[in-house]
C-alpha cells in the first residue's frame, strides 16, 4: 500500500478517497476543533493541529501529501486577497513540507477562482513553486456533476508529480467510470425525516415557464422571498447547487428543492450522499456544523478518480494490488443515520 498525508483535513473526504485506493494515512491536521472532532469520530484519531506549529520530523514519510488547503482567500465570495490574507499563507506551509519530505506526488484542491484571481498569476506561482522542487505539475477544473454526485460544484485541482518517480504522463479524468445518471431525487429522504428542513413561507413562487425534465444541471423553478443567494427553488429532477459553508437565506447552505409538494433544504445525510462520503460516515449532531464541515469538504467521488490517475503516473499504481480494504474497519459499522 502507498502512505499519504491529509494537511487541512476537514472531515476526511481525501482519506475516504484515498483509502478507497488502498492508501494508508500516516499523518493528518486540522485546526478546527469541531471537524477535528468529526474525523476523530470518523477514523479513531486525532488530527494534529496548527500547520504553522508543526515541524516536518514531526510528520512520518510519505508517498502523497494532499490537502484542500483553505479556499477563503480566493474565494468570489470573499475579498479574493490570495497570498496577502494569512489564510493564504497555508500554502507556503505546504511546501515547506514538501522541501522537507519530498513526498512522490502532491495532490491539492482549490476553489476554482483560483485558477482566476489575480489574472492567473496566483495559480502561476504555485505551480511553478512546485515545479522549482522539482515536481512536473498539473492542474484542471473538474465539476462534481460529472463524477457520480448530483451537485454542480466546480473546484481546482492541483497534481504535482516528483520527476524522478513519474512513469508515464498524468492526465485528468472527464468522468467518473460509473454511467449511472443521478439527480437529486435519488439521494433524498422522505419528508418525514426531513421535517425540521421544511420551509413554510407566503412569499414562495414558482415559474411554470421553467423545465423540470431531468438534467445534468441545477434547475430554479421559484424563488423564495427576492429570490437572492439561499432563496431559490430547484428541482429534484436536476442536480443541486453547491454544498457553501457560509451563506444566508431561508436555505443558506444547501439551497431550496420543491420535494413531494413542500420546499425544503437538505438534511445533513443528504448533503452527505451529495459529497459521496459513504453511509457508515458520522455527522457531526449539530446541524450547523454538519452544513458547514460538508460544505467545506471535499468530494469524495472525484479524489478517488484522480487519485487513481495519479497512482498510475506516479509508479506507485503496483501497490494498490497488494491492498484490500475492508468497510469494516474503524467506524464503518456506525449507524447510517448518526
Amino acid at each position: 500500500m502507498f502512505t499519504f498525508i491529509d494537511l487541512f483535513a476537514g472531515i476526511g473526504g481525501f482519506r475516504v478517497g484515498l483509502e478507497r485506493l488502498g492508501g494508508q494515512c500516516v499523518f493528518s491536521s486540522e485546526i478546527d476543533r469541531h471537524a477535528a472532532a468529526t474525523y476523530e469520530r470518523n477514523f479513531g484519531e486525532k488530527p494534529a493541529g496548527d500547520i504553522t506549529r508543526i515541524h516536518p520530523d514531526e510528520v512520518p514519510r510519505h508517498d502523497v501529501l494532499c490537502g484542500g488547503f483553505p479556499c477563503q482567500p480566493f474565494s468570489v465570495s470573499g475579498k479574493q486577497r490570495g497570498f496577502e490574507d494569512a489564510r493564504g499563507t497555508l500554502f507556503f506551509e505546504v511546501m515547506r513540507l514538501v522541501e522537507a519530505q519530498r513526498p512522490r506526488a502532491v495532490f491539492l484542491e482549490n476553489v476554482a477562482n483560483y485558477a482566476r484571481h489575480q489574472n492567473g498569476d496566483t495559480l502561476k506561482r504555485t505551480v511553478d513553486m512546485l515545479k522549482e522542487e522539482g515536481y512536473c505539475v498539473s492542474h484542471a477544473i473538474l465539476n462534481a456533476s460529472d463524477f457520480g454526485v448530483p451537485q454542480a460544484r466546480r473546484r481546482l485541482y492541483i497534481v504535482g508529480l516528483r520527476s524522478d518517480v513519474k512513469s508515464e504522463a498524468f492526465e485528468f479524468p472527464k468522468s467518473s467510470d460509473s454511467e449511472a445518471e443521478v439527480a437529486i431525487k435519488d439521494i433524498l429522504l422522505s419528508n418525514s425525516k426531513a421535517s425540521d428542513q421544511i420551509i413554510e413561507r407566503n412569499d414562495i413562487r414558482f415559474d411554470e415557464k421553467k423545465t423540470r425534465l431531468a438534467t445534468g444541471r441545477p434547475l430554479q423553478i421559484g424563488t423564495i422571498n427576492k429570490g437572492g443567494q439561499g432563496e431559490r427553488i430547484y428541482s429534484i429532477d436536476g442536480h443541486g447547487i453547491t454544498l457553501s459553508a457560509h451563506g444566508g437565506g431561508a436555505a443558506a447552505k444547501t439551497g431550496a428543492y420543491w420535494v413531494d409538494g413542500v420546499v425544503r433544504r437538505l438534511h445533513p445525510i443528504e448533503c452527505r450522499r451529495m459529497m459521496g462520503f459513504p453511509e457508515w460516515f458520522s455527522i457531526d449532531s449539530r446541524p450547523a456544523q454538519a452544513y458547514k464541515q460538508f460544505g467545506n469538504a471535499v468530494v469524495v467521488p472525484v479524489i478517488e478518480a484522480i487519485g487513481k490517475r495519479m497512482l498510475e503516473s506516479a509508479d506507485l499504481a503496483w501497490k494498490q494490488s497488494e491492498w484490500r480494504f475492508g468497510e469494516s474497519r474503524k467506524a464503518r459499522s456506525r449507524e447510517t443515520t448518526s
